[in-house]
Parts: structure tokens; C-alpha cells; sequence
């Protein structure tokens, strides 16, 4: 059964993930957003989406861009959760795993880490 959570604790939970991450890649992270969204209109299921250029994709021709977005999906983590620590265990995952795909670590290589 899904779990309930208020929007706003689970908003707290995106950022004491956010606070796991090891100061020195927080500070290499560049343009980027973190966003809580309920769900991704095209695939329901999608726990996080990260959508950008990647840092080891950026140039000397990057820069004027809206920042890269990483969105993590609320109703769909609570679904595949059975309890708050559940959820504060996969949203850890799903924000590291996201941000990865900002540092340009692909599916393949976080599944090698154990972050899938």
C-alpha cells in the first residue's frame, strides 16, 4: 500500500538528500535545479528525471541556458514505498542517482555502484 506523506515532508526529505551529497561534488554541481513534481505526465512510474547537459558535456559554447533540471516524482516514489523509511531511503537514491546523470554517470555504470 502507498504510503501518505504531506508534500511538505516530503519536500524535507528531497533536501536532507540533497545534504548527503558530499560537499565537494555540491559545490561542482552547476546550473541546476532540484524540483518536486507528483508525477511525469508521460510515464507515471518514473521515480526522477534529469534533464540537461551533463558537466562532462559543457564547453566553451555552454552557458546562457536554463538550468539543467533534476525532478524528483513524489506519488510515484510514495507508491513503491510501504513505509516513511522506505521513502526516506529510496528519495536518497533516487536524488544521488539523479545527480549522477548531472556529473554524467550513466544507468549502466550507477547499476555497476548500486544505485539503480
Amino acid at each position: 500500500m502507498p504510503v501518505e506523506m504531506t508534500r511538505t515532508r516530503f519536500e524535507e526529505l528531497v533536501t536532507d538528500a540533497l545534504d548527503l551529497i558530499p560537499e565537494e561534488l555540491a559545490r561542482a554541481m552547476n546550473n541546476v535545479v532540484v524540483l518536486v513534481e507528483d508525477r511525469n505526465p508521460e510515464e507515471a512510474a518514473l521515480l526522477g528525471l534529469y534533464e540537461g547537459i551533463a558537466l562532462p558535456e559543457r564547453d566553451s559554447t555552454y552557458g546562457g541556458v536554463l538550468p539543467d533540471r533534476i525532478t524528483i516524482y513524489r506519488e510515484a516514489l510514495l507508491d513503491v514505498c510501504d513505509s516513511e523509511e522506505d521513502v526516506i531511503d529510496e528519495v536518497a537514491v533516487t536524488v544521488v542517482h539523479e545527480i549522477a546523470h548531472h556529473f554524467g554517470i550513466d544507468d549502466r555504470k550507477l547499476h555497476e555502484l548500486g544505485w539503480a
